[in-house]
């Protein structure tokens, strides 16, 4: 069989499937951009556990044409300037991979308007095939509408889970944006119900309580340590406190949350004379390290 290259059209089908690997890939990446975009707001619509809507909308600085037309390319971005950029990574998106990947498994629809701008801007993305930006009415910041999820990809649509397994994951994953970002209000709506709706607030065990629920809550103890460059500080649940999974082990790097096996075997060593053979803790860690000294660019999802 002779080798041949891809059409561009295939080959980014395929690199979508790095980045979007199901309806809360899509979720993430579109909340981390609307934070590095400094929203204080921002709401996340879903249908059909996601397979039907996605729709993000922030107050976030929005976009001109110009920028508009440039984000649905692959590779383009406005957080590098340089190679050196790469080493101190300090916003969640940085890889100017999300819109395009998504865009080209997906009909995608992005209206934006910065502040500066008496009228906002429409663009529309069908399976990698882009329209023209155009006028629209709109209020300051960014609202990305995406439909049909793997429409012109049936075997990556079949392969997604149950609609209550595929809604769990968006959840979790604004459960743990909200956590690290106690300052946002965040909303979560699902087939016109309310899911979420966690407001803004400056003290972060109030976040907690808002996510967690009051009862979890109050069994965490706060706790700071600073050791040189790095800073650990959380909440530490305290036996006979347990539950029988890890879903409630949260590490977060530099406010990217990260599931490293080192992190959470250590958490696990830390608790097991405490905790009954096979239960988990209740652990919301925070490291803050030198941007130097994390590559975050090992792991499509950036989670590793």
């Amino acid at each position: 069989m002779k080798i041949q290259i891809l059409s561009d059209e295939m080959a980014s089908r395929i690199a979508a499937g790095e980045v979007v690997e199901r309806p809360a890939s899509v979720v993430k990446e579109l909340v981390e951009n609307s934070i590095d975009a400094g929203a204080t707001e921002i709401s996340i619509w879903v249908e059909k556990s996601g397979a039907s809507l996605i729709r993000v909308s922030d107050n976030g600085e929005g976009m001109g044409p110009e920028d508009l037309a440039l984000a649905v390319e692959r590779h383009s971005t406005s957080k590098l300037r340089s190679e050196e950029d790469l080493l101190r990574i300090a916003t969640l998106g940085f890889r100017g991979e999300a819109l395009p990947s998504i865009g080209s498994v997906a009909k995608l629809e992005i209206v934006s308007r910065p502040a500066s701008a008496p009228t906002g801007q429409r663009l529309r993305v069908e399976g990698g095939r882009k329209e023209a930006v155009r006028a629209s009415a709109a209020a300051v910041g960014t609202t990305v509408e995406i439909r049909d999820i793997f429409f012109n990809t049936p075997a990556r649509r079949k392969f997604l889970k149950s609609p209550a397994t595929e809604l769990s994951h968006i959840c979790d994953g604004v459960n743990r944006m909200a956590l690290v970002f106690p300052a946002i209000h965040f909303r979560l709506q699902h087939d016109g119900r309310n899911i979420a709706d966690y407001v803004s607030v400056r003290d972060a065990k109030d976040r907690l309580r808002q996510v967690l629920g009051p009862d979890m809550a109050k069994n965490l103890t706060p706790f700071s340590r600073l050791h040189g460059q790095l800073g650990i500080s959380g909440y530490l649940s305290s036996a006979p406190v347990s539950y029988p999974n890890a879903r409630y082990l949260f590490t977060f790097v530099n406010r990217r949350y990260v599931r490293d096996r080192g992190l959470i075997s250590s958490i696990q060593r830390a608790y097991q004379e405490y905790l009954p053979s096979g239960r988990q803790p209740l652990v919301v860690l925070f490291l803050d390290v030198d941007p130097h000294t994390v590559d975050v660019n090992v792991h499509p999802q950036k989670m590793e």
